[in-house]
């Protein structure tokens, strides 16, 4: 489980670091001398920016899988409204092994989150016996998904 962003303030891209981020979210593996021949600096002021910006949350380099092929058929999100605090509720479910995204939000739901599960028994349990157990939570919506229609991470830095 990739751990939640950091709790502090980003910051300020300026447009170099706006560029590497760019060519990491086309392609995590680019390497730093490919990168840096693109950006203007060495290799090493690249690896150091990189890192300062992994430690500061600003970004995370993963392997992004295809749930239904590693053994995590069922999808969903989860909406969940909560009694009393917001926040604490949703650190609490960021814990679940099953939840890889959680956000508070605004409007019907105080917490969203996406959930993948083995199967159908698995999605049952997880909501039913471990979300709903969260002090806090209120009450739960389950938006099953059918098919990922798209899914991209090379939205860059605009």
């Amino acid at each position: 489980m990739a751990a939640p962003p950091r709790e502090r303030s980003s910051p300020a891209l300026d447009a170099t670091s706006k560029r590497i981020i760019e060519h990491l979210q086309a392609d995590g593996r680019r390497s730093y001398a490919a990168i840096a021949a693109d950006v203007g600096l060495s290799e090493a002021a690249v690896r150091q920016r990189v890192a300062r910006l992994v430690e500061a949350g600003v970004m995370q380099v993963v392997a992004v899988t295809d749930p239904m092929q590693v053994g995590f058929p069922r999808q969903a999100m989860v909406g969940v409204r909560c009694a009393g605090d917001v926040t604490e509720v949703a650190r609490a479910l960021a814990e679940l092994d099953e939840v890889t995204y959680v956000v508070a939000s605004a409007g019907t739901f105080d917490v969203l989150l996406e959930v993948v599960c083995e199967d159908d028994d698995h999605l049952l349990d997880l909501i039913s016996r471990r979300v709903r157990a969260v002090p806090g939570v209120a009450s739960t919506e389950t938006l099953v998904y059918l098919k990922l229609i798209k899914q991209r991470y090379d939205w860059g830095t605009r």
